[in-house]
């Protein structure tokens, strides 16, 4: 992969069904903030097009957490979905705009997201680890079996279990005005704690990659 210190990732998005919801202030607040968690618009972060987007995450084993959250938060939007491109791998130029910036990282994901339509994918990741994209693009199909069957109501509930990552399900259910059982049932359908351990999993994958 290279010097270490050039590795970097870039999410490039576009967002599903964006024209079917008239008052689009109801999606591009939510998503601009979730992406200004990572950084300032335009060196880190671009909305482009009105629905497509490109964030660079200068650690690569939080490429897949950001994804998530981007998700989550488009999600909540009844109808609303994404199709996201994780590419992994140098950084050769910086631009003063996000998207003027160039490397593999940048063609990585920008290849990966024109084939994902055809692959009918929603999340994938190219880097030029072939074993590790094989092995990690499975388990996110399966994880998306999950992810994009959820409901506004379990897309609400993983944005906060994913902002909050050391909630108690008791404070939970209070902040919701449910009863734990019912929080933990929702959980359970979402598939929260698996989705999770495959976040956990890529992170430790990726950082084992980086090292080597």
């Amino acid at each position: 992969m290279g010097n270490k210190i050039n590795v970097t990732s870039v999410i490039t998005g576009d967002i599903i069904n964006s024209r079917q919801v008239k008052n689009s202030r109801l999606w591009l607040s939510p998503l601009k903030k979730t992406l200004s968690s990572e950084g300032n618009s335009p060196k880190t972060w671009e909305i482009y097009r009105g629905d497509s987007f490109q964030i660079e995450i200068k650690d690569p084993s939080k490429a897949l957490l950001v994804a998530l959250k981007i998700k989550v938060t488009l999600k909540c939007t009844k109808g609303l979905d994404v199709r996201m491109a994780i590419g992994i791998g140098q950084k050769d130029f910086v631009g003063s705009k996000v998207t003027e910036s160039n490397g593999e990282a940048f063609v990585n994901s920008g290849e990966k997201l024109e084939t994902m339509k055809k692959e009918k994918q929603n999340l994938a990741i190219k880097t030029s680890w072939p074993e590790f994209d094989k092995e990690m693009n499975l388990c996110i199909r399966l994880g998306l079996i999950a992810m994009d069957n959820w409901t506004t109501g379990a897309a609400h509930l993983i944005k906060i279990l994913i902002d909050n990552q050391d909630i108690t399900q008791s404070k939970l259910a209070i902040k919701l005005k449910l009863s734990q059982s019912s929080v933990s049932e929702k959980m359970k359908r979402a598939f929260y704690s698996e989705i999770m351990e495959l976040e956990s999993f890529y992170q430790e994958k990726v950082k084992n990659l980086i090292k080597t």
